[in-house]
């Protein structure tokens, strides 16, 4: 099997949305109770990738995404950044969330971030399981945080270092002003897992 990653664009909005909707209305991995419309998503698309990456996995068609956004707005918190992915069902445990995080962290890396986090709100094994395969570890849990479905959820935060850390950091790169080929070479990485 083998997918190709690329940069999303507001046209990916459609395909991400129908990959989305379902975790909004059916579970509460997403603490969102209304799916977002096609146009919210572009909007978020061309938002997020002002700064940072956002990543989709495709075969005929987007089966899978992830993105990067900032962990907390002050200044001191900018060497951070807070990552999710998606994977629509059918393609769950193909490996493609790992392929779409392996290439995120390598743009992360070469933008000079040193911080992912990941938010999972629980009960949710899997995430949980996948987040710690790919080098997360807990730091801390907000109690019933959270109120879906009838229920209150807690939020477990993993985290995940990206790089070594400098008494004078340099700030990070924006995504767009990344070298074509170093993109490139992180969606190749990713990719290269699935062949």
């Amino acid at each position: 099997m083998t997918a190709q990653l690329r940069s999303a664009t507001a046209e990916d909005a459609d395909a991400i949305g129908r990959i989305y909707a379902p975790f909004v209305e059916n579970t509460v991995i997403s603490f969102e109770t209304d799916p977002p419309t096609d146009s919210a998503i572009a909007t978020r698309i061309e938002g997020t990738t002002e700064r940072y990456p956002w990543l989709v996995a495709e075969f005929e068609n987007v089966v899978g995404y992830a993105y990067a956004g900032p962990h907390r707005k002050r200044e001191a918190y900018r060497w951070s950044v807070d990552v999710s992915v998606y994977v629509t069902p059918a393609y769950h445990r193909c490996g493609i969330a790992r392929t779409l995080y392996t290439a995120l962290f390598a743009i992360l890396r070469e933008q000079g971030f040193l911080n992912a986090y990941a938010g999972i709100a629980l009960p949710n094994r899997a995430s949980t399981e996948f987040h710690e395969s790919m080098g997360f570890e807990p730091v801390g849990t907000y109690h019933d945080v959270g109120y879906k479905g009838g229920e209150w959820h807690d939020v477990r935060w993993y985290e995940k270092p990206l790089g070594e850390r400098s008494t004078e950091p340099e700030p990070p790169t924006r995504f767009p002003d990344l070298d074509t080929r170093t993109v490139e070479r992180a969606l190749d990485a990713g990719g290269s897992l699935l062949e």
